[in-house]
């Protein structure tokens, strides 16, 4: 059976856990670093980055998190885990694992009252379109050679992109029913 562990510091991480769990995948909270030697692949979810960021860094998951995902270990990025990953961000905060070659800018679409839901066509995701939720999310402004854009929202931004083993979403597919983004990940860990 596949295990998935979905970072588990701060942010919607249960929320992941229930639509993993209802697909048969065994999902694990992530509380250590030890743990990371133990799954398949790793979600990082939504929540508020810099305190991710700081939590991953009291918690001594820095060095672990980049040297597993680096050798090659699947792992996803949700809104605030798209920026943990990124290489590069618009801000000053927080400092980003550095991992996957894209810039990204925090909030891009305005504060939380201007979130918004959009049915977006994603690559790789079979049937109609996602209906994609944005929550003070991010977009990523810049991509390196080797990511590819999955998804694009108002104007062309992009918010859902891959590069090797790394997937990233501006957007929370975990607050909805249709479980395709995440099918879409657990396709990358098999």
């Amino acid at each position: 059976m596949t295990r998935i562990g979905v970072l588990a510091l701060q942010g919607d991480f249960f929320e992941h856990i229930k639509i993993l769990r209802s697909l048969d995948v065994d999902a694990l909270e992530i509380r250590l670093p030890a743990q990371l030697d133990s799954i398949d692949g790793l979600i990082i979810p939504g929540g508020e980055s810099t305190t991710i960021v700081q939590l991953i860094d009291i918690y001594k998951f820095r060095e672990k998190l980049i040297k597993t995902i680096t050798e090659g270990l699947p792992t996803w990025g949700t809104c605030a885990g798209l920026i943990v990953l990124a290489k590069k961000l618009m801000d000053h905060r927080p400092d980003p694992l550095k991992l996957m070659d894209i810039t990204v800018q925090r909030n891009a679409f305005g504060r939380q009252v201007d979130s918004f839901e959009s049915n977006i066509d994603i690559t790789g995701v079979e049937g109609p379109p996602f209906n994609c939720i944005f929550i003070r999310a991010p977009i990523v402004t810049q991509v390196g050679k080797n990511t590819e854009i999955l998804a694009k929202v108002n104007n062309n931004r992009a918010v859902a992109v891959k590069e090797k083993n790394i997937l990233g979403t501006s957007f929370h597919p975990e607050l909805t029913k249709d479980t395709r983004v995440h099918e879409l990940f657990l396709n990358m860990t098999q």
